[in-house]
C-alpha cells in the first residue's frame, strides 16, 4: 500500500485573516486540523469557521478529508497544491484515542510480504469506517480492557499510536479476520521469532485480553512453529472447555484438537512448514 497520497488543486490568493490562519495552525505543527481548530484560532463563531474551511478549500489551501477534518496544503506543494501526507496521519483522526493495528501494523513492523490496502484503526469509542482519497478506513471497536499495547511513533514528524509487535500478533490472534487470517499470524510469528520478539509479552498480553480463542491460537501456533513461550502451562490452564475454529476467516471444518480446543481448519503441514 502506498503509504501517502497526493492531491491536487489550482489556488488562489489568500485574505489576510486566511493567511494568519494557515500561519499560525501550521506553525504549532498541525498538518491536519478540525472547524473547531479555525474557531479557536480566530475566535469566530462555528458557522464562520466551517464558511472560512470552506472557502480555503475551494482557494486549494485546505483538503476536505472527512466532515470537519481538513488536511493544509503547505507553500511547498506550490502553484498546483500537489501535496503528499502520510495515511496514519489521516488515520489518527478517524477516531480518537486510536492505535494503527492488526493487518496495517503487521505491515508496519515488517511482519508481513502483503501489502494491505486497507488501514486499521482501533479505538475504545464510537467512530465511523470511512473511505479517504481511496483508502479504505476501517474502524475496529473494542473494549477498554482490550486497548493497550500502543505505542506512540514518529509519522512525518508527528506522533502517532501504532500497536507494538507484541500486541499485533495478540490482536490478529484475537481477530485472524482483520489481519489476513491464521497463515499470516504464522507467518508473522516467525519473523517476529526472528526479531527478538518478547514472548513474556505476549503471554502477558494474551492474559490481558483474556480471550480464550486467541490464546489457543498463539500456543498452539507457538507449538507448530517451535517457539518457545515461557508462559505456556500458565496459558495452557486458561484455555476454556469450548472449541474454537483455528481459522474464523475459513469453512467450519476440520479435526477437532483436545489438546489446544482448537478445531483445525487448516493444513497443519503447512503451517509447520513455515517454522524459520
Amino acid at each position: 500500500m502506498n503509504k501517502s497520497q497526493d492531491t491536487q488543486n489550482i489556488r488562489q490568493g489568500l485574505s489576510t485573516r486566511e493567511s494568519r490562519l494557515l500561519a499560525r495552525l501550521a506553525g504549532a505543527g498541525n498538518q491536519i486540523i478540525s472547524v473547531d481548530d479555525i474557531e479557536t484560532t480566530l475566535e469566530v463563531a462555528p458557522n464562520t469557521a466551517r464558511e472560512i474551511a470552506s472557502r480555503l478549500t475551494e482557494k486549494g489551501w485546505l483538503d476536505r478529508l472527512f466532515p470537519g477534518r481538513y488536511l493544509i496544503i503547505p507553500l511547498a506543494a506550490g502553484e498546483e497544491g500537489r501535496y503528499t501526507t502520510h495515511e496514519y496521519l489521516i488515520a489518527s483522526h478517524v477516531a480518537e484515542p486510536m492505535y494503527v493495528g492488526y493487518y496495517s501494523a503487521l505491515e508496519h513492523h515488517g511482519l508481513t510480504e502483503q501489502v494491505p490496502r486497507t488501514v486499521y484503526v482501533v479505538t475504545p469509542s464510537r467512530a465511523q469506517s470511512r473511505e479517504i482519497h481511496g483508502v479504505p478506513y476501517r474502524v475496529v471497536t473494542v473494549t477498554e480492557r482490550k486497548f493497550f499495547g500502543y505505542e506512540p511513533t514518529s509519522i512525518e514528524g508527528t506522533a502517532v499510536n501504532v500497536a507494538d509487535v507484541e500486541k499485533t500478533l495478540v490482536d490478529c490472534a484475537d481477530h485472524p479476520e482483520f489481519g489476513g487470517g491464521i497463515r499470516e499470524l504464522a507467518q508473522a510469528m516467525v519473523a517476529a521469532d526472528d526479531r527478538d520478539c518478547s514472548w513474556a509479552t505476549v503471554g502477558e498480553y494474551l492474559q490481558g485480553l483474556d480471550n480464550g480463542a486467541a490464546t489457543k491460537r498463539i500456543v498452539f501456533l507457538a507449538d507448530e512453529l517451535g517457539i518457545d513461550l515461557p508462559t505456556r502451562e500458565t496459558l495452557l490452564e486458561s484455555f476454556t472447555s469450548g472449541y474454537s475454529l483455528l481459522d474464523p476467516t475459513r469453512n467450519e471444518q476440520g479435526s477437532y484438537d483436545s489438546e489446544y480446543r482448537l478445531r483445525i481448519n487448516v493444513n497443519r503441514e503447512k503451517l509447520g512448514s513455515m517454522e524459520s
